[in-house]
């Protein structure tokens, strides 16, 4: 009975540090830790199990802070040009060497986070191992990342279980959720390794970021009462028969997709013929929650989407004016992109961004980095199977 209450547990502090908040828009990294470049200041303190050398493949019970690897232990690790993060040349990771006994390798402490305020916790970890055979029983890094109090109280707790060896190199990020204390803003971050050092048990580690979740407002409907007035009585029409002329044609007012104002068009068509709204229907049976509007010069407006967090299956499909332009594109680190001009003759556009699905953490989320002719925003998108996400740009008058 206890076996099982323990399956249960580890399964609901899985789903716990898997899901994301609902309507959760991240903002920036508040606290990065990237580990710089050059010569890095020692991050640990009174570390029992743990020394620091400043070569690139630290022996077992040791740890560095370096820009690459190059086929240490005899080619059993993989050999890596570079860090985790993108454009920082020279930058550093973690690299370490699983101790004998197991414990802490890192501790630290975080501090410029807001009291009482929902934050995530992410990391991006590899396992520096090749899966050779060189082991009979290779040993796994297995880490436990806890946010604690100055006095010692766990706020959030990342349980990573054992990170396999992979043919290639291969970064995989962590992350939790937790709510700094009301009383402080200060935390300690802690991390240990759970696996004793031996044949394996050897990762790198890079990119440790705190984000603040911001919660989107709900949105008003607002809800017509309806009329309490009787109508006036309408007094009956008197028919007439008449001959119907042979196709009769009509002028009719057609709008196109993709213009802001309708233009007026001189196709003749058969007057029992309908017309198709050319507002697609997924734009039509899902509410459009504008997140942006933005106004800017004339010019070119650059357009880049990204995944918003772990790279999760999310898909999305981006209108503009009504017009599709991307369909089910998946997110991920390397952008979607599109370009589109404004000026006197095309001074308003919408782009829509249509979630085809939620990924694997729901809900589907991205940040869009726009690039306007004078100016740069970054805006965070959050979309769903009820909801679009709708940014506008206007012309400057």
């Amino acid at each position: 009975m206890k076996k099982f209450g323990f399956i249960f547990l580890v399964l609901h502090v899985a789903c716990l540090l898997k899901a994301q908040p609902a309507n959760c828009i991240f903002k920036p990294p508040k606290v990065t830790i990237h580990f710089g470049s050059g010569n890095v200041r020692d991050l640990s303190s009174e570390l029992s199990n743990y020394e620091r050398l400043t070569t690139t493949c630290p022996p077992d019970g040791y740890y560095s802070f370096v820009s690459h690897t190059s086929a240490c232990f005899s080619d059993d690790w993989h050999t890596l040009s570079e860090d985790h993060t993108a454009g920082d040349v020279n930058g550093n990771m973690l690299l370490v060497n699983g101790a004998p006994r197991p414990g802490v390798f890192l501790r630290t402490s975080i501090s410029g986070l807001k009291s009482n305020t929902l934050y995530e916790i992410g990391l991006w970890l590899m396992n520096l191992c090749k899966p050779t055979r060189k082991c009979p029983f290779p040993l796994l890094p297995n880490l436990n990342v806890k946010m604690q109090t100055l006095e010692g109280r766990i706020v959030a707790n990342i349980v990573t279980g054992d990170v396999p060896r992979v043919p290639e190199p291969h970064w995989t990020q962590y992350r939790a959720y937790f709510t700094t204390p009301s009383e402080t803003s200060t935390l300690i971050l802690v991390m240990s390794d759970n696996t004793p050092g031996g044949c394996g048990n050897d990762f790198a580690l890079d990119d440790i970021t705190f984000r603040e979740c911001v919660k989107q407002p709900p949105q008003l409907t607002v809800t017509q009462k309806p009329s309490t007035r009787t109508p006036p009585a309408v007094s009956k029409p008197v028919v007439k028969k008449v001959t119907p002329p042979q196709e009769k044609k009509v002028q009719v007012e057609v709008i196109k997709p993709g213009n802001d104002t309708p233009s007026k068009t001189s196709t003749a068509v058969n007057q029992s013929q309908k017309l198709v709204s050319s507002v697609p229907l997924v734009l039509r049976t899902r509410e459009n929650a504008l997140v942006r509007q933005i106004e800017t010069e004339a010019g070119e407006i650059k357009i880049d989407i990204y995944d918003n967090g772990e790279i999760d299956g999310d898909t999305v499909t981006v209108y503009h004016n009504n017009a599709l332009v991307k369909s089910h594109m998946r997110l991920s680190q390397k952008p979607i992109s599109l370009t589109i001009p404004i000026n006197s003759s095309q001074p308003h556009h919408e782009i829509i961004m249509v979630a085809d699905n939620l990924g694997s953490i729901p809900p589907n989320t991205s940040v869009m980095i726009i690039t306007t002719p004078t100016r740069r925003y970054q805006v965070f998108i959050s979309s769903s199977e009820q909801k679009n996400a709708k940014v506008v740009f206007d012309l400057k008058k």
